[in-house]
């Protein structure tokens, strides 16, 4: 299962990409929120859950969503009865290469890291191969993975957000979770289109998506 060590091998810059697509609902791992099972592409069943890809990615919207009933007393005085707060994300990526790696990366179970090719890193004192033709810059979805998830998801999975929400660890050091998940919500997808920009000869070709989320 996914460990805090795999998340770690599996982003390029300090801070995780900004946002993971899972099946299955969060773990905790050294601390860390995690997803449940294992990454479409890693070196065991699952497809579990993408990292979705920084690469060319526009601003993530997010569009909160309060339903309410609110009436006026007799005392001309509004008054709302409070349901729930849901919300949208919307985002968008240009000019996104059509696929993530030049073949299979075969993600290492452990460390997160591609299992093919020639170029060689080191973590925690043990050597492992990664594909040297990576299309995204941060190995994260390209479009093929993302039109994959949503042609295989028509009902709800978990959404995994890295951004500046310190709210969320009022008493638990707020300061100091910048650098990973601190929020999931599970959503839908309600829109996915995609636009073949340029065709590529024997690589992969580009690719416009935008794609919005409801929460459930």
């Amino acid at each position: 299962m996914t460990t805090s060590t795999y998340l770690a091998g599996r982003k390029k810059y300090k801070r995780p990409q900004s946002m993971m697509w899972s099946d299955l609902p969060p773990i905790t791992s050294g601390g860390f929120l995690v997803p449940d099972g294992f990454e479409v592409n890693a070196a065991t069943a699952g497809d579990d859950f993408i990292i979705l890809s920084d690469h060319n990615r526009k601003d993530i919207s997010f569009k909160p969503e309060r339903i309410e009933k609110r009436e006026r007393m007799i005392n001309g005085r509004m008054r709302s009865y409070h349901i729930a707060d849901k919300m949208t994300i919307s985002t968008s990526w240009d000019m996104l290469p059509s696929r993530a790696f030049s073949n299979d990366p075969t993600f290492n179970t452990t460390t997160g890291l591609a299992a093919t090719g020639s170029r060689s890193v080191t973590v925690n004192g043990n050597t492992y191969n990664i594909d040297p033709t990576m299309y995204t810059v941060d190995g994260g979805a390209g479009g093929n993975e993302l039109l994959d998830w949503y042609q295989n998801h028509t009902g709800s999975f978990y959404v995994f957000l890295a951004y500046d929400k310190k709210g969320n660890f009022a008493t638990d050091g707020q300061y100091g979770h910048l650098a990973e998940y601190n929020e999931v919500v599970e959503m839908f997808i309600s829109s996915f289109d995609y636009t073949v920009v340029k065709r590529g000869g024997t690589n992969y070709d580009f690719w416009n998506i935008s794609v919005t989320l409801e929460e459930v």
